[in-house]
């Protein structure tokens, strides 16, 4: 069987660094921080007292005051940038049949934020159930999909995918399959999660998963560096609008770039640690070149999971050097963590809208925040530290991976 092939025909971000994708573009490549301290609750009893949070953001400048209330923070996310990118690919003009149309969504943990005050209030009431109706509805992970897709009639495949910080990743991949496998030709597909509030927070304090640089919020997201103590949580969405390439040729779609592979893998190792040889990295990153049928020497750019924690941030580069052998330093690696922090369940889908534009633009966005050399690292790969380079980028890779130990990889190239 032939394959269809896919493009990228639409963006839309709304990140700790942007609200749009454009000005999340503009300034992931001027190397700008999106931490600072945490203004959604009182964090004076935690270890950690800062995130990126999403800034300025207003629901009701986008969605009706009643529709807005009925929407968990992650999904207002989701809903407002389909909307962008479903404007940006102007694919509702050229005449698609919504039936062809479906929305594959991902998220880590889903509406945690109406959990925590739903429950709170049970609580706070001597435990007497006076429940909103919506409780359920706004706070299960697959609802995003579901809103977007009633809001504009797409009838096509419609699910959220799971699978911890790999989520918007494995909603991608899922999305270019259905389409490459014809039973869509188009899908709406990406990432939200909103996770900045007291029991995420805590939760992962617990874990001893998150960076505690309170004096220093800017600086406290440095994957690689010598002095890097966890990462910094994260919140935001990311919608990435993947079409048929004939269709998208006909109808005289923008196409920003081709997806051209996909990569899935377990570590089978541990519930929250990366296999310390970086093992499933490894085959995930093999398992996509030889679905996208490429070489090593064929890729310019690795956006990493990089999440700035001692562990993850070695096994990685371990796999990079496993798989890319002497490539490995002629490509340019960066993690763009280190200005978004870690959008957890969303990340992949922000940081394969920013592998996107790398191969659009030619420019590689920074890892920010380095300080001092790690010894335990290869210092001679190209991390691309603190300012962005110019180069031509013919195709990029982007890994994210899991607890659990899911890891999931995408291929963008050059659209020809």
């Amino acid at each position: 069987m032939n394959k269809r092939r896919v493009v990228v025909t639409g963006l839309g971000a709304l990140t700790p660094i942007g609200n749009t994708a454009q000005e999340f573009w503009q300034n992931l490549i001027a190397g700008v921080s999106g931490a600072g301290p945490i203004t959604q609750f009182d964090t004076t009893h935690f270890k950690t007292t800062f995130a990126c949070e999403v800034k300025n953001f207003d629901p009701q400048d986008f969605l009706d005051r009643k529709e807005a209330r009925k929407m968990d923070r992650f999904t207002q996310f989701g809903v407002v940038v389909a909307d962008e990118a479903i404007a940006d690919s102007r694919i509702v003009e050229g005449g698609i049949d919504p039936d062809r149309i479906g929305v594959i969504w991902g998220s880590g943990i889903g509406g945690i934020n109406t959990f925590f005050e739903s429950t709170k209030d049970f609580i706070d009431r001597d435990m007497v159930p006076r429940f909103s109706p919506f409780f359920i509805p706004m706070m299960i992970s697959d609802i995003t999909p579901g809103q977007i897709s009633i809001k504009h009639g797409f009838r096509g495949p419609n699910f959220t995918t799971v699978s911890a910080c790999a989520s918007a990743t494995n909603a991608l991949i899922d999305a270019f399959t259905y389409i490459q496998l014809d039973k869509a030709d188009a899908i709406v597909t990406g990432g939200s999660e909103a996770t900045i509030n007291p029991i995420a927070m805590g939760g992962f304090n617990s874990m001893h998963a998150l960076s505690t640089r309170n004096d220093s919020p800017e600086t406290a997201s440095r994957p690689f560096d010598k002095d890097r103590d966890g990462f910094v949580m994260g919140e935001g969405a990311a919608c990435i609008i993947l079409e048929e390439y004939e269709h998208a040729i006909a109808r005289g779609a923008k196409i920003y770039a081709e997806v051209v592979g996909s990569g899935l893998s377990a570590d089978a190792y541990h519930l929250t640690a990366p296999h310390p040889e970086g093992l499933g990295a490894k085959n995930v990153m093999i398992n996509a070149l030889r679905d996208a049928k490429m070489q090593p020497e064929d890729i310019d750019y690795i956006n990493v999971h990089g999440t700035s924690t001692p562990l993850g941030d070695i096994a990685e580069t371990l796999a990079i050097k496993d798989v890319f052998d002497t490539h490995a330093y002629n490509l340019n690696i960066s993690s763009t963590k280190s200005m978004t922090g870690h959008l957890l369940g969303a990340a992949g889908a922000v940081e394969a809208a920013a592998s996107i534009m790398a191969v659009k633009t030619d420019i590689i966005p920074p890892t920010i925040n380095h300080f001092t050399d790690d010894p335990e690292l290869d210092n001679n790969l190209n991390l691309t530290f603190n300012e962005s380079q110019r180069k031509t980028v013919r195709a990029a890779l982007s890994n994210t991976f899991g607890f659990g130990g899911h890891n999931a990889s995408v291929i963008f190239k050059k659209a020809e």
